[in-house]
């Protein structure tokens, strides 16, 4: 009889402190698998396998590309390195980003889901954004089991809220409760079913392989997949609109992916430096241009001096105006930037 025998996890913001609490918890007998995803900046290495191992009775690694799997073990995605799951092994590999992160959570869960179907338990803790969203949907469309952590108990709600309104979710304890709740789930036998794998799944677990026939072709069956009107942030190409159960999606040929709520903050971080570089652009035409200026009257070209002159003002408004909607396109800028204005009208009485 079969059991819920492989666990994915994925976690973000106050994920540290939330996987070693979970560590703690768990028996050092689990039949399981446990396999998780932090997202952790691609230039640090993650200690995270050490930490988990000092927590709790369970031994905690990165694991090898076709690593063979192993009951009772923790396998932690390396830092700028996708876990994916196959047949009785993982694989590590450097595929394109998901919602600007790699390694991600969703093709953890999207390749267990496809590889193991009702045998797998998708765990989502706490995190920003709505990241594990789209993998928790793939882990219960393939039979599976979805256990969130309680919004309330998590330090960022975000992505445990993300995941109980997209989501049929089977179980959603506090983190204190999850150990148990797990363990309890490991036991409980699996009842044999026939299932089809999603043609989606697998689509999108050969992105995340660059395991695609040809750049030609869209990266997703035309049955749910559009052309959108948005470029990708990562390479510029086209992204493609996806839509499961009130989830919006994009994906790029070459597999790049995001949520709705993802692009949009991408697009923000995009236009915040494309505003940075327009205004180091301006500020140095103004220089320059002050600089030809005080040349051209050295030599006595007046009419030059007067041209480069005007088109130094001309920079320097526009400066002006620049920097005052790149204060105010930040939180922290609007607030110095009302701070400013209030000391102007204050000194002009």
């Amino acid at each position: 009889m079969q059991r819920h025998d492989i666990i994915v996890i994925g976690a973000s913001m106050g994920g540290v402190e939330a996987l070693t609490t979970l560590a703690r918890q768990l028996p050092r007998d689990l039949a399981a698998c446990v396999l998780l995803v932090l997202h952790v900046p691609a230039q640090h290495r993650s200690y995270l396998p050490e930490i988990l191992t000092r927590s709790g009775p369970l031994p905690a690694h990165h694991p090898r590309d076709e690593e063979a799997l192993a009951p009772g073990r923790i396998y932690v995605a390396p830092n700028d390195r996708h876990l994916l799951v196959e047949p009785d092994r993982v694989r590590v590999l450097k595929g394109p980003k998901e919602n600007g992160h790699r390694p991600a959570v969703d093709p953890l869960f999207r390749s267990a889901a496809g590889t193991y179907g009702s045998r797998v338990v998708g765990v989502v803790l706490t995190g920003a954004l709505d990241c594990g969203t789209s993998g928790l949907m793939a882990v219960k469309r393939e039979g599976g089991l979805a256990v969130v952590q309680d919004p309330r108990d998590a330090l960022c709600p975000d992505m445990p809220r993300s995941a109980l309104e997209y989501v049929a979710v089977d179980h959603c304890v506090p983190l204190e409760e999850m150990g148990a709740l797990l363990t309890r789930l490991v036991a409980t036998p699996v009842a044999p079913r026939s299932r089809r794998r999603s043609r989606q799944v697998e689509t999108e677990v050969k992105a995340m392989k660059v395991d695609i026939p040809s750049m030609d072709d869209p990266p997703s069956p035309v049955e749910y997949a559009k052309p959108s009107y948005y470029g990708c942030p990562d390479c510029g190409g086209v992204l493609f609109e996806l839509e499961e159960d009130g989830l919006l999606r994009f994906r790029c040929r070459t597999g790049h992916a995001y949520t709705a709520e993802a692009l949009s903050g991408s697009q923000q971080n995009q236009l915040d430096g494309a505003m940075w570089a327009a205004l180091r652009a301006l500020e140095e035409s103004a220089s320059l241009s002050r600089r030809l200026a005080a040349q051209a009257r050295e030599r006595s070209h007046n009419h030059s001096a007067l041209r480069f002159e005007e088109r130094a003002r001309t920079a320097e408004a526009q400066v002006s105006l620049l920097r005052q909607a790149v204060l105010a396109a930040s939180p922290a800028g609007a607030a110095s930037l009302e701070a400013d204005v209030s000391d102007e009208k204050e000194q002009m009485g």
